[in-house]
């Protein structure tokens, strides 16, 4: 774990590099990027924008070249969007979701049984995207393009057959929406983020968590749980982010190619997700969790906690909100 004299030492020297890249002037040398995601080499997330860099890096004819920094290498997940916001990374990778106490968009996709299945999911983010874009803007930013987790299911040391069962159970949080979800189940929230779940697990910090299959495969989940039940709850999306000022300065045809390169991850990536989420289920079994479908009781408690949270959703989002939602009906 980093010493605060080192993370305050990195994210100096991250500044420094950061605006000295912004400040680089339009020439034939090449520009260098640096961006962070908070996930491992191995995630298909992480896979993806290694496609998108080397397609960056051919089509510009190496004169971009962007240096990823994955596993929270560069910066811890809850520090990723204030970075590329300062220009201390030019590009960063984050969960939406965890943005909800800025505003309520960002949490919507992350909002209970509100678009499930790929399907769903893809439709809530054509919809959404007009409202995230422009917030995005007002904070120096743009998104580059969007990739759905697979659809999340419990796991847990204990088996549960209605959501009465996770009363009373350390549930692991990792955003306002997650947090809100086990108040009302009547299970007790611990935020922990992606990183440090196994050992929240293994300590006892928490016994049950909502999150997909490729990120139970990531935390080796089998180590510290029982059961994985795939009852497809939300379809959180992961947005790759720029510093508008760092793509304005691109020239023109530079910009062009990584607006181009974006569209190209986001339909890979929406389609590497289903193809990972049969491939991590399957290895979760393999690994020896017992995968459960959920019974009918869960399903259908599920549905109307999706109808509370997201009413409660529409009341935060306002007028805009609501007609955002019947877009989608």
């Amino acid at each position: 774990m980093l010493t605060s004299a080192k993370r305050f030492s990195r994210n100096v020297l991250g500044s420094i590099f950061g605006m000295a890249a912004l400040m680089l002037p339009h020439s034939g040398q090449a520009q260098q990027w640096m961006m962070a995601t908070p996930y491992p080499e191995t995630n298909f997330h992480t896979q993806n924008i290694k496609t998108f860099i080397e397609d960056v890096k051919t089509a510009t004819g190496g004169k971009l070249v962007i240096s990823l920094h994955a596993n929270q290498i560069l910066f811890p997940m809850p520090e990723i969007k204030r970075a590329v916001r300062s220009g201390q990374a030019q590009m960063g990778e984050i969960l939406l979701s965890a943005y909800g106490n800025e505003d309520p968009f960002f949490e919507v996709d992350g909002i209970p049984m509100i678009a499930p299945g790929y399907a769903k999911a893809k439709a809530l983010w054509v919809a959404s995207k007009p409202m995230i874009e422009r917030r995005f803007a007002e904070q120096g930013l743009k998104p580059l393009f969007s990739v759905p987790w697979p659809p999340q299911g419990f796991y847990t040391k204990k088996p549960i057959e209605t959501l009465s069962d996770l009363k009373g159970v350390k549930f692991r949080a990792y955003n306002v929406v997650t947090a809100r979800m086990a108040e009302i189940i009547g299970a007790i929230p611990v935020t922990v983020q992606q990183a440090e779940v196994p050992q929240a697990f293994t300590t006892g910090m928490v016994s049950s968590m909502l999150t997909s299959a490729p990120t139970g495969v990531d935390t080796k989940a089998w180590e510290f749980s029982n059961f994985y039940y795939n009852v497809e709850v939300i379809n959180n999306k992961n947005i790759v982010m720029v510093n508008q000022k760092a793509l304005e300065a691109l020239d023109a045809a530079t910009r062009q190619a990584v607006l181009e390169a974006a569209e190209k991850a986001e339909r890979r990536g929406w389609a590497l997700s289903e193809k990972v989420m049969a491939e991590t289920t399957q290895m979760l079994a393999k690994q020896g969790l017992k995968v459960e479908p959920g019974s009918a009781a869960l399903k259908l408690e599920l549905d109307k906690l999706g109808a509370t949270m997201t009413a409660e959703w529409a009341k935060r989002a306002g007028p805009e909100g609501a007609a955002m939602l019947k877009t989608l009906q």
